[in-house]
């Protein structure tokens, strides 16, 4: 028996990275699972290849007419909607506050704020009838601390983590759950998409910045190694199954405790260089 057995999910940005993985393992968990997202030859495939149980919709999540169809795709493909997982995003672009970019800025808030709300708005009428639900909002460590991202990123993202607060408050007394996840750095395509490249590329190529990764993250995540899509579409599967039925309204980290605190190495390495400093004197 899979965790997810009799339970419909539908998965934003679920293409690539994050979203796509976290189809598969639901699927492999027994759910049935809408795919959504802009993308429609890379969508069309991977429903193909998940098999009967997955299937996509050309899905704009700033556009409420697509949101509002997303969600009649799922009832009328699979008759019930159990877990929505808000996961699209695009990717940041970092400048300082007087230089900022209003047309990304609203781009990005379209996208990060605007589609989870919509997503929510359709998703919660469906899952009140039912009495039941999980919803997911894929948020960012960069909407708790700043100096991890784009100021126009984090800002959209801090909105997600309150939004899911608000929402939560409103829908557990009903059955409803809604939580949210804060992935650190996951191994994903996003990066090279905010480096310029196609999207396509970037997914297939985002294993080039693994080398990267491992040069920077020792000395501020305690648990040094790149996160992979893996490790965010199993945090999704436990907040979309029967397993965190008391979770509401709660922001799960999920970084290696980069938002902890530095590795005990980094200090002692600090430490050390003031002794030698004092010393020398």
């Amino acid at each position: 028996m899979g965790s997810l057995d009799g339970k419909v999910a539908v998965i934003t940005g679920s293409t690539s990275g994050i979203g796509a993985r976290t189809a598969d393992l639901f699927v492999e968990e027994g759910a049935k699972v809408v795919i959504a997202a802009r993308r429609r030859g890379e969508g069309e495939h991977l429903a193909q290849a998940l098999g009967p149980a997955a299937s996509f919709i050309a899905t704009d999540v700033g556009r409420e007419a697509d949101v509002a169809a997303m969600i009649d795709h799922a009832l009328t493909r699979f008759g019930r909607l159990d877990c929505l997982i808000n996961n699209a995003g695009t990717p940041g672009k970092t400048s300082g506050i007087a230089d900022v970019d209003m047309d990304h800025f609203d781009a990005t808030i379209t996208v990060h704020v605007r589609g989870v709300m919509l997503g929510m708005k359709y998703a919660a009428p469906v899952m009140l009838r039912q009495g039941s639900g999980s919803i997911i909002n894929v948020a960012s460590t960069s909407g708790r601390r700043a100096g991890y991202s784009g100021l126009t990123y984090s800002t959209a993202k801090a909105a997600v983590i309150h939004l899911t607060r608000c929402v939560a408050v409103e829908l557990g007394e009903k059955g409803i759950r809604v939580n949210s996840i804060s992935p650190g750095p996951i191994l994903t395509g996003i990066f090279g998409k905010g480096a310029g490249l196609a999207a396509s590329d970037a997914d297939r190529n985002a294993g080039r910045m693994k080398a990267a990764f491992e040069a920077i993250l020792p000395a501020h995540q305690p648990i040094p190694r790149i996160g992979m899509p893996d490790d965010i579409a199993r945090t999704a599967l436990f907040l979309a199954s029967d397993a965190s039925s008391l979770i509401n309204g709660h922001d799960l980290v999920v970084d290696g405790g980069l938002s902890a605190g530095r590795p005990a190495s980094t200090m002692a390495a600090e430490r050390a260089l003031f002794a030698k400093t004092m010393q020398a004197g």
